[in-house]
């Protein structure tokens, strides 16, 4: 035993390089019953000058009675670790990752793991296990009093107050990070620097590209390469930002009041800042398990915005929001921009085609924004029209619209091995009077003739072709022995997708013949998805999250299908400005972000196939998760205060300018 510097003793254990070196402390009797107890404390310290990885499992008298967690465990002093002895995560306090570890709780270290899986019979607990993944070289930690205590007072305490009136993490600091109001528009105000235009049309394309003049964004293969033409018939590689837009500070605030600090009162001026919503969605995989995922809400970044410049914001923010994206050597505004902006004619934009209606759908297993659209349905036709109605309403003639999206991150496919074939799967698992159902069956039965041909080929049991309209029909899974299912499947998606994209670039150009389908911002997909995307569409674009552009989607096949590709999606984020989530693709801090996002850029403009790459996003989420899904990361320009990343945006600006050509003063 040995003494901690405030006097408590621990004693020293040492994990040796082996697969998963455990320690395990057990009772003394056949187990204890800590009925009525809701968290185990465990003091630690880590005596390495480096974090170290700690997996803590608690076994309950079988193998169904188990829990576990992992936490990081830094270097320095020693800390009460914390497990809640049931099963939680950051989603049950609404959010997406769970505040940083570990933290001050009237000066006491508090190491809360608060993410924990699995379920526990508390009469019984026949051991808690410490253990490490593999370490290349032996790992000391020191270990002091064991016990339980009843209620999850550590784990509400990790979450208490952890939003100040600015929308800010409270226990953190960063250079951004605004104190008062007069640092707020300070901050805010600063000046952008000025950006020069020259060598580039109004449009923003260069005037050392001479392509076709239409009148009407469009695209052009020259010299081997595609482009995006503007009007006046240069080449545009478009540099662009999804959700410009002041209202993204939206975080609910019901059920969870004890996370904010200073929220300012329901009335006068900053009731506009106020109101309610409901993202609850039995269909949708995101945000499954949130708590808080209704109810009223406060908009942090839009009452920073009221502070900063008063009752007229709104225009202010538009005015210097176009401004800074302008000298940060953007040219366009991605998706879910504020309308009014684009409207503005400063920055060529995006619209989106937003399908909604009541009209089939099919489960594919990776249902994260919903099921997918049934394009057999013909109610799916009437609700793209109306659509793509909506969307083109007061801008089909203008010359600054670049194009239209549809839909977004579709669930073309699920995770995993068989992943490609869930569409296909979910289709035959569907109801009778699924319209794509009805359509699968007739394909397979004008094939095959007879449902015994089926079943052979196949290898299943199929003793009519009544058999097939059964709700979830045991549709089999490809494999080496029966290819005739895979083949069977590959010819229905294809088909799915031609109906899919047929049917709403006809709605597009019915309603808008100028202006470019920039196709569906492919998540999860198909390699027939995506050849029905370029048959239909001008532009085929991906939602790339990895290092680099090429990384993320099959440019190897868009070569061969000889179609122009638009990144509509990417990010790169860190966990040291606020927010707790790192986003999709992390780096280790704020300085590799800049790094990231030029070595990313200059990838995609040294690509003939790449039109260009959009950034995700304007502003940060929120700290205690967005309204529709609980993220809450640290992956934009601005915070939730509107203030720059400086260093972050120096780097964007440099790399922006730098594509285009441009003095980076």
């Amino acid at each position: 035993m040995e003494a901690a510097q405030d006097g408590v003793a621990q004693r020293r254990y040492t994990f040796q390089p082996a697969a998963q070196p455990q320690i395990a402390v057990t009772p003394a009797q056949a187990g204890w019953d800590w009925r009525g107890q809701g968290e185990l404390r465990l003091r630690v310290q880590n005596a390495m000058p480096w974090a170290l990885t700690l997996v803590v499992d608690i076994d309950g008298a079988d193998a169904k009675s188990h829990l576990h967690a992992v936490v990081g465990l830094p270097a320095g002093p020693a800390q009460t670790l914390v497990v809640p002895l049931h099963a939680t995560s950051p989603l049950v306090f609404g959010m997406q990752a769970g505040p940083p570890m570990p933290f001050d709780d009237q000066g006491r270290r508090m190491l809360v793991a608060t993410t924990v899986e699995g379920s526990l019979d508390l009469s019984m607990v026949r051991a808690v296990r410490l253990s490490m993944p593999a370490p290349q070289a032996a790992q000391t930690i020191l270990l002091g009093r064991l016990d339980v205590v009843a209620g999850d007072a550590a784990l509400h305490d990790a979450y208490a107050g952890i939003v100040d009136r600015y929308g800010q993490y409270t226990r953190g600091t960063w250079p951004e990070k605004v104190a008062d109001d007069a640092a707020l528009r300070a901050a805010v105000k600063r000046t952008p620097p000025a950006t020069s235009a020259a060598g580039e049309d109004a449009y923003g394309g260069r005037l050392d590209v001479h392509l076709r003049e239409t009148g009407w964004f469009h695209t052009q293969k020259a010299g081997g390469r595609w482009w995006l033409v503007t009007p006046d018939g240069h080449g545009f590689f478009s540099l662009g930002v999804n959700a410009v837009a002041a209202d993204g500070g939206r975080s609910y605030v019901q059920g969870r009041e004890g996370m904010f600090a200073g929220l300012p009162p329901d009335s006068g001026a900053w009731a506009a800042f106020r109101g309610t919503g409901d993202n609850r969605s039995a269909q949708q995989g995101a945000g499954a398990g949130r708590c808080c995922d209704h109810g009223r809400w406060f908009d942090f970044y839009a009452a920073n915005l009221y502070r900063v410049d008063g009752k007229d914001w709104l225009a202010a923010w538009r005015t210097r929001t176009l401004a800074r994206l302008r000298a940060w050597g953007f040219n366009t505004l991605g998706n879910w921009s504020d309308a009014a902006l684009g409207a503005q004619h400063r920055l060529p934009y995006t619209r989106t085609v937003n399908i909604e209606g009541v009209f089939g759908n099919v489960a594919t297993g990776y249902d994260w924004w919903g099921r997918m659209p049934d394009p057999f349905d013909p109610r799916f036709a009437q609700a793209a029209d109306a659509a793509a109605a909506k969307a083109a309403q007061g801008v089909r003639d203008d010359p600054w619209l670049l194009g239209y999206f549809a839909d977004n991150e579709l669930a073309w496919a699920a995770p995993g091995p068989q992943g490609r074939w869930a569409l296909a799967v979910g289709t035959l698992h569907g109801e009778a009077r699924s319209d794509a159902k009805q359509a699968f069956i007739a394909e397979l039965e004008k094939k095959y003739g007879a449902p015994d041909k089926l079943a052979a080929a196949w290898g299943i049991p199929l003793s009519s072709w009544h058999a097939l309209q059964a709700t979830n029909f045991p549709a089999p899974e490809p494999d080496a022995a029966h290819p005739a299912i895979a083949a069977d499947y590959s010819a229905w998606l294809r088909r799915y997708a031609d109906r899919y994209f047929r049917v709403v670039s006809q709605a597009i150009r019915r309603h808008d013949p100028h202006h470019l389908f920039l196709g569906g911002r492919f998540a999860a997909s198909t390699p027939e998805a995506i050849a029905a995307c370029a048959e239909y569409c001008d532009v085929a674009s991906f939602n790339v999250y990895a290092d680099l552009p090429q990384h993320g989607f099959d440019a190897a096949a868009m070569r061969r299908l000889d179609k122009p590709v638009l990144i509509t999606e990417f990010q790169f984020g860190s966990d040291d400005r606020g927010p707790f989530g790192k986003g999709v693709v992390s780096v280790w801090n704020e300085a590799q972000r800049g790094p990231a996002y030029a070595k990313f850029v200059a990838a995609a403009a040294a690509d003939p196939g790449i039109v260009g790459v959009h950034w995700f996003d304007y502003a940060d989420q929120p700290v205690t998760g967005r309204l529709l899904d609980g993220e809450n990361s640290h992956i934009g320009l601005v915070g939730i205060t509107d203030v720059p990343f400086r260093g972050f945006v120096k780097a964007v600006r440099t790399a922006n300018l730098s594509l285009r050509g441009m003095p980076a003063k």
